[in-house]
């Protein structure tokens, strides 16, 4: 345990991007789409680790190479973000594949978690990531299936 200004801004890069659905809601609105509980369940403990754990773990070492698919990752899901609100907030744009890879708005921060894991030295992180990638991936491709 210990505080790591590295993993906060991992943290802040990957989920304060998320809080521009409350200011940009996507049109249409988003209906509530039936996810098994055990998927919401891990989606939700998966959020909320990923958020505090980079934050609240210490390094065990710093990979300075693994900065590079950390922040590849970050550019392509702020990328992502950014398609999201030049479309006007169309909801199809939080789910629709890109270049024939599925829900890449739930797979980018999952892997730039897995990266920061790699980066950080931190196998707290990549735990975390991998609960909320049991989560997080189906729970998109479900949604992606009914937009």
């Amino acid at each position: 345990m210990g505080f790591s200004v590295l993993g906060l801004v991992v943290s802040l890069a990957i989920f304060a991007p998320s809080l521009l659905l409350i200011v940009f809601p996507p049109r249409p609105r988003l209906e509530s789409v039936p996810t098994p509980l055990v998927l919401q369940v891990f989606e939700r403990v998966g959020q909320v680790l990923c958020v505090t754990v980079p934050a609240a773990t210490a390094p065990g070492g710093v990979v300075w190479w693994a900065v590079v698919p950390t922040a590849l990752a970050v550019a392509v899901y702020w990328a992502l973000w950014a398609r999201y609100l030049l479309s006007g907030c169309a909801r199809s744009t939080l789910f629709d594949a890109v270049r024939g890879v599925p829900v890449p708005m739930a797979l980018a921060p999952v892997l730039a978690l897995f990266a920061a894991a790699v980066w950080l030295q931190n196998p707290w992180i990549a735990a975390s990531a991998g609960i909320l990638a049991i989560g997080h991936i189906p729970t998109s491709v479900i949604a992606a299936r009914h937009s």
